[in-house]
């Protein structure tokens, strides 16, 4: 172990220059309209990213990595602080950052992790949830907990304010602190979209595609501009026992994942919460003793989740390793630019798997024609900077209140990476503290997925089985898939 302590020093010293000597003349910016809206009392978002490592954790060698990379970025050595000369706005202010502060390492009790130690990390990262973090300080913690589970040697937990930033820069950047464990000086490679996008597509279609791909585009738009404010106003999904009872998102949370073969995600969380919503309701009617064998499960459910959308265009990772080498002082080009949108998901029994993946991919194909995301964004900037944080806070809890879940996906390393020497088996990032009983993020690593669920336990007691039918279905319909090539074509097998 003394051998693997030094490699990986040499490592962390080898990827990233000397820490700058001088001090920084940043004096503080504005919080971003969105930042502010994370601070408001009913919309205090954090985002919780759990990391499985292969080996044991030092927790030497991690402070040292993150004294030169991650605490360079301005955000994570910075606090938020009231500025009296604009009105009482808050403002980041940069600060002197202790890590032993920020670098939480638990005294373990022997006993509770030798007889359940999933049940111990997952216990851990739930009470998590309801401590907040402390505002005299930069708003981010790393939890390191040398505890052998089903699936790591160790498990790091990083919780960080939503109000630093959002979601896929914050994932980006963290991967960002990582190097490929088969070359400790790359950074990690991660796949980038380059599928054309229909306005792409339609204008090397001609004149008339185009003009139509631009009518369905303001169609598209108008349309979901619409149920977003009815749902604002009035419309709600219907009520399931995955729906929140209530507005407040400041709530206990339990977060479990599951990791399995990549796949298509929105028609696997379609075709699980299918599974999971029918079986529930078959357990309540066997509870109440009724003799029917028909499931009293509600017809033409209305289940949305809600995706928050990314519109800066996301730094890379190169880019932000460079930043990180440089300092505080660099432009970062960060903040949450983020807006709505709304997806509806189908909750049938199906005989066919795939066809839950042809009603998910039609799903995302129009909303690739719309600037719902947009216009959601731009309208909560206004309502912001016009009516305030209160206002905008309140619209918002409206609106993820009469949804059911939030979705979230995001693509991660093609290989193997460790995080300051440390082989990752898993990465498992998910968000808390908005008025969701369930938040469902897929996070590729690998060749590999994660399935993260952040629950509500009084409404959701059984995650573990809602992974299992997740898992289940991504099985299943890549079972008929394979089975759709082999009729086609029997000798493929």
């Amino acid at each position: 172990m003394a051998g693997e302590i030094r490699t990986a020093e040499v490592v962390v010293a080898a990827d990233i220059k000397a820490i700058d000597k001088e001090k920084s003349s940043f004096t503080g910016y504005a919080l971003s309209p969105a930042a502010r809206l994370f601070h408001s009392p009913k919309f205090n978002c954090y985002i919780v990213a759990i990391m499985g490592c292969k080996t044991k954790i030092n927790p030497a060698v991690v402070k040292l990595g993150l004294e030169r990379t991650l605490i360079k970025h301005p955000r994570f050595s910075s606090k938020p602080v009231v500025d009296g000369c604009k009105g009482r706005k808050m403002k980041w202010e940069q600060t002197e950052v202790n890590l032993d502060d920020h670098i939480i390492i638990p005294n373990l009790d022997d006993g509770d992790v030798v007889e359940s130690p999933d049940k111990f990390v997952e216990d851990y990262v739930s009470h998590l949830t309801t401590l907040p973090l402390d505002l005299n300080k930069p708003l981010w913690e790393l939890h390191l907990l040398n505890v052998k589970t089903s699936d790591a040697e160790a498990v790091g937990v990083f919780k960080i304010h939503h109000s630093i930033g959002d979601g896929a820069s914050l994932v980006s950047l963290l991967l960002a602190c990582t190097r490929k464990s088969s070359d400790t000086e790359e950074l990690p490679t991660v796949p980038m979209n380059n599928k054309p996008s229909p306005g792409a597509a339609a204008l090397s279609g001609g004149v008339f595609l185009l003009i139509w791909t631009l009518l369905k585009l303001i169609w598209n738009t108008l349309v979901d501009l619409f149920l977003f404010a009815a749902t604002m106003l009035f419309l709600k999904d219907t009520k399931t026992p995955i729906k929140a009872l209530t507005v407040e998102g400041q709530q206990l949370r339990r977060f479990v994942h599951r990791t399995t073969i990549n796949d298509v995600v929105v028609g696997v969380t379609q075709a699980g919460l299918s599974k999971y919503l029918y079986r529930r309701y078959g357990e309540d009617q066997q509870h109440r003793g009724t003799e029917s064998q028909k499931l009293d499960i509600p017809r033409n459910i209305r289940l949305r989740a809600s995706v928050l959308v990314n519109l800066r265009p996301t730094t890379g990772i190169q880019d932000l390793a460079d930043l990180m080498a440089k300092g505080p002082k660099e432009k970062w080009g960060w903040g949450n630019w983020i807006g709505y949108l709304m997806l509806p998901l189908t909750i049938s029994s199906q005989d066919d798997p795939l066809e839950h993946v042809r009603r998910g991919k039609s799903i995302i194909d129009r909303k690739k024609l719309s600037l719902e995301p947009v216009f959601t964004c731009l309208g909560a900037r206004v309502v912001i900077q016009t009516l305030g944080v209160k206002v905008a806070s309140w619209i918002a809890n409206r609106v993820l209140f009469n949804t059911t879940l939030a979705f979230s996906n995001m693509a991660g390393p093609v290989e193997e990476i460790s995080f300051y020497g440390h082989p990752l088996s898993y990465l498992a990032p998910t968000v808390y503290g908005h008025p969701h009983a369930l938040t469902i993020h897929f996070q590729s690593y690998c060749n590999t997925i994660t399935i993260s669920l952040a629950v509500d336990p009084g409404l959701i007691p059984d995650p573990h089985v809602l992974c299992d039918d997740l898992e289940d279905s991504l099985k299943a319909i890549k079972e008929a898939v394979v089975q759709k090539f082999v009729q086609k074509d029997p000798g493929i097998v």
